[in-house]
């Protein structure tokens, strides 16, 4: 029920696509994997959709387009399920002599393409991906959409599977990087990404296409599988100076990547400082394209489109953090972390504690966050609390 970027973007004559990893729901309750799966990307305003129906490493192993499981075999019905165990075939905690890819941790219940995932599911045999033909398969969906729509204006979601797990490149890439299963998947994502920018340059729509490439949260190494990520790495910093990666309130998790591409409207070379959000994709993109959101929708996005194109700005004045186990505030040059646990480090992970009443950083002085200011500042510390708690009773209160 909620206005979405599809569907703001929709009203302005743009098609819609999503292609890749989606792990945002689907259904309403119990989901029949064998009939249309709906409600689903179509139903909050994509004109078209091709998914991994969660994320790689869980069940179903199978592709979804437009509301159907792709290959599907109805005398081999598919069957789902996260709590009850289903089906007589061997976990990959029992067998790992099965596997081709071992876990490391959570990631030992049914077997597909010798990869145990998380998660039961029984059937859809023809209809199971192949793991070393992921990236392959949803760059050809992803090219296919922008030649059917190359003549009017269309909006592509294209969500990478790399370099999430299971870290499975094709065999062209293995040993590309040096750098393990990991390092490959890196370069087989910058491939998938240059197909894509190709398709955009033969089709004459460089200079009329807006490029954003980012990612959904900070850098992780092993992840639940036993791939080298740790032990491959050298002297590589996967979150450069910044503090901890994916799970983590701190930096390390919660600030990506976020690269635009615009000829004639973004000057190439340049980077900013100023403070933005993917939660403000929705008012920033609607406010290019000359859409209003309606009073009331997308209250905690904000129009930050000199951002976006590099131009002098302001930027955001705050903006919340959410990580694995609850929320932190930014500030100007202050980041509030409240009172509770953070995981720490790139995986495995340390804990990291925060007593009384949190903690606070000046990220102006101390980007990686190691000096501890809530005891020196409780003047700032009072102010971001009050201001966290009033945030998220309503989003648009400050």
């Amino acid at each position: 029920g909620r206005t979405t970027l599809p569907s703001l973007l929709g009203e302005a004559g743009y098609t819609t696509g999503v292609v890749g990893k989606w792990q945002l729901g689907l259904g309403d309750g119990p989901i029949d994997w064998n009939t249309d799966v709906r409600p689903g990307p179509n139903e909050i305003g994509f004109d078209y959709h091709f998914l991994i129906p969660a994320t790689g490493d869980r069940t179903p192993c199978v592709y979804l387009e437009q509301g159907r499981v792709v290959d599907h075999d109805p005398a081999d019905p598919i069957e789902v399920s996260y709590g009850k165990r289903i089906g007589d075939a061997p976990s990959g905690k029992e067998r790992p002599d099965l596997l081709k890819h071992m876990w490391s941790h959570g990631h030992d219940q049914t077997i597909v393409n010798g990869i145990s995932r998380i998660g039961w599911m029984t059937g859809g045999e023809k209809a199971r991906w192949i793991d070393e033909d992921m990236a392959d398969v949803i760059t050809t969906k992803a090219v296919s959409f922008i030649e059917k729509n190359k003549n009017e204006p269309f909006f592509l979601y294209f969500s990478t599977h790399d370099i999430h797990v299971p870290r499975v490149p094709h065999s062209r890439f293995v040993g590309s990087s040096g750098m393990g299963a990991r390092g490959d998947a890196i370069v087989q994502m910058d491939w998938c990404v240059g197909q894509l920018v190709e398709k955009l340059e033969s089709a004459g729509l460089t200079d009329d296409t807006l490029i954003i490439f980012t990612s959904d949260n900070g850098p992780v190494l092993d992840d639940g599988y036993v791939d080298e990520a740790n032990e491959k790495l050298g002297d590589h910093k996967p979150a450069a100076h910044f503090r901890a990666g994916k799970y983590a309130k701190f930096e390390g998790g919660t600030r990506v990547p976020f690269v635009v591409k615009w000829p004639g409207h973004v000057e190439a070379g340049t980077t900013s400082d100023k403070l933005f959000s993917q939660v403000d994709m929705a008012a920033t993109l609607s406010s290019l394209v000359g859409i209003s959101i309606p009073d009331g929708d997308c209250e905690d996005s904000q129009i930050q489109l000199a951002s976006l194109l590099g131009k002098p700005s302001l930027g955001r004045s705050h903006m919340i953090h959410e990580a694995h186990n609850g929320l932190a505030l930014r500030l100007g040059k202050w980041k509030y972390i409240p009172r509770g646990n953070s995981r720490d480090g790139l995986g495995p992970w340390t804990t990291a504690q925060f007593k009384n009443n949190g903690a606070l950083y000046d990220l102006a002085k101390d980007e990686s966050e190691t000096k501890d200011l809530a005891d020196e500042r409780t003047d700032v510390l009072d102010e971001m609390m009050d201001l966290l708690e009033k945030l998220k009773a309503k989003p648009s209160s400050q």
